[in-house]
């Protein structure tokens, strides 16, 4: 569910230069292209989208979240096909101005998670953000899905590659989620806490739906560092699922730090608008950590990437490297980047 490789890998290639456009000495920070640069927030709606949500965007730098059209819990019964076109048109519309907007179609059991796939790659596969499998109980459910996007893509004529998130949600997918993460094309693996539970028929209380029990029952919180754990190894997304909080914007922010601080997720679900703000503000790098980590690196790139001392303490490449994800994280979220790191990036406002 990211940008294209030319836009995903825009903030590191620029990171391979320096103000002079001379290459950094051995390339020290130009690592294996990540998919981490990714908005941060990703409410899910039937349809229409609501207008609060169609600018995309939480400041001028660039959009902060993306938008899930969502054909599984959306669409009627029976009106599944109906409910595709609809939303392959709004994909392909020009509500869609950032280009952040994906799908979620049925699981591979449904009967028409098939068609709602041929639907949408054929209406709006250029556009598409993404396309979220739910459900899906191993790899193989995850293979058949990914062979079936391209298959469709083929046929449409659509030469891209669809990034696809799958939602981890069952004991089995969890299972699996090392081989999910492996696998090329997929983008982000998307815990889904309220399926997790339920798939669990009763042996996990509902109190573990909602905080503090999805953070603090045994085996939700093991689920949740596996699949963290697996997406982070294979430089996939992890993403959080929905908290169920919808007017305490507190609550949201504390679950989301949560799902930040103590596992790793780097990005997370959203069900209501009023959700998206608070998740934002969470994932959003510390603006102290954002400064040291700007004046750190200026530092080191002044000292030829030798070990440095700062503010009475060391730092040498693997700190840097820590201080580039840093950066990272505060450019996908928007927020200002210190002078000192400006020219890190391709600039999209004036430096603060």
């Amino acid at each position: 569910m990211g940008y294209d490789a030319e836009e995903r890998d825009e903030a590191g290639a620029a990171f391979c230069r320096n103000p002079e456009g001379r290459g950094f000495s051995g390339g020290l920070l130009c690592r294996e292209a990540r998919q981490w640069d990714l908005p941060l927030a990703s409410p899910r709606f039937a349809h229409p989208i609501p207008k609060s949500l169609r600018r995309n965007r939480a400041g001028p730098v660039r959009p902060v979240f993306d938008i899930a059209c969502d054909c599984e819990d959306g669409a009627p019964v029976g009106e599944e096909r109906a409910h595709a076109r609809a939303m392959a048109a709004l994909i392909a519309g020009n509500d869609n101005a950032f280009g952040r907007v994906g799908a979620r179609i049925h699981d591979v059991t449904h009967h028409a998670w098939r068609s709602e796939l041929d639907i949408l790659v054929r209406g709006a596969g250029a556009r598409l953000a993404f396309l979220t499998l739910p459900k899906a109980e191993s790899v193989v459910d995850v293979e058949r899905f990914l062979h079936a996007v391209r298959e469709e893509a083929l046929r449409a004529g659509v030469h891209r590659t669809i990034p696809v998130s799958v939602m981890m949600e069952t004991p089995g997918a969890v299972h699996d989620a090392w081989a999910i993460a492996a696998l090329p094309g997929v983008a982000s693996l998307d815990f889904g806490t309220l399926d997790f539970v339920s798939a669990h028929h009763g042996a996990v209380p509902a109190a573990a739906m909602q905080s503090p029990g999805q953070f603090d029952h045994p085996l939700v919180r093991r689920a949740k560092c596996e699949v963290a754990a697996a997406a982070l190894a294979h430089a996939v997304v992890p993403a959080h699922g929905v908290t169920l909080a919808l007017e305490d914007p507190d609550i949201v922010y504390a679950d989301a730090m949560r799902a930040r601080n103590e596992f790793g997720f780097l990005r997370m679900w959203s069900i209501h608008p009023a959700q998206i703000e608070p998740i934002v503000r969470a994932f959003r790098p510390d603006a102290v950590e954002v400064e040291t980590s700007a004046a750190v690196l200026a530092a080191a790139q002044a000292a030829d990437w030798a070990p440095i001392r700062h503010d009475g303490k060391l730092y040498d490449r693997a700190s840097y490297r820590y201080c580039w994800d840093v950066l990272q994280q505060a450019h996908a979220a928007g927020a200002a980047i210190p002078a000192a790191a400006s020219t890190f990036f391709t600039p999209t406002e004036p430096a603060h």
